[in-house]
């Protein structure tokens, strides 16, 4: 067994996302990457959020503060809020981030090789209905 202390192992600097991520996003690897398996905890702020993408072997969001939106390829955005588990199937192109005005934080499980897509048009990115 291994404790992890925090967000990153010390000494590690907050990553600030920008290749794949729309707006501001702070990540910190919880471990290192093991097996093709990454887990980080990412911070998006108001407004931020990945591109498109999907994962060969899937991805498990564990949400560990504030409200955001994750959303599938052809769908409206769903809220998902502190607490939340969301389940992303192998293969499936999807992008999650924070609100238009809030912060979230989730804990981001990565399995395989993460295939990034384009960049997530602000109208798709704001057509919830309650926006």
């Amino acid at each position: 067994m291994e404790i992890v202390r925090g967000r990153a192992p010390e000494g590690t600097p907050t990553q600030v996302r920008s290749d794949t991520f729309t707006g501001t996003v702070y990540g910190d690897p919880v471990l290192p990457a093991t097996d093709g398996t990454t887990i980080g905890s990412v911070t998006f702020t108001p407004g931020a959020r990945t591109y498109w993408h999907s994962h060969t072997a899937g991805q498990l969001l564990v949400v560990t503060a504030g409200l955001g939106w994750v959303c599938t390829k052809g769908s409206t955005p769903e809220v998902v809020r502190a607490g939340d588990l969301i389940w992303v199937p192998p293969g499936e192109e999807h992008w999650h981030g924070g609100t238009a005005d809030t912060i979230m934080t989730h804990l981001a499980v990565s399995l395989g090789p993460t295939n990034w897509a384009d960049e997530v048009a602000q109208h798709d990115y704001l057509s919830r209905e309650d926006t």
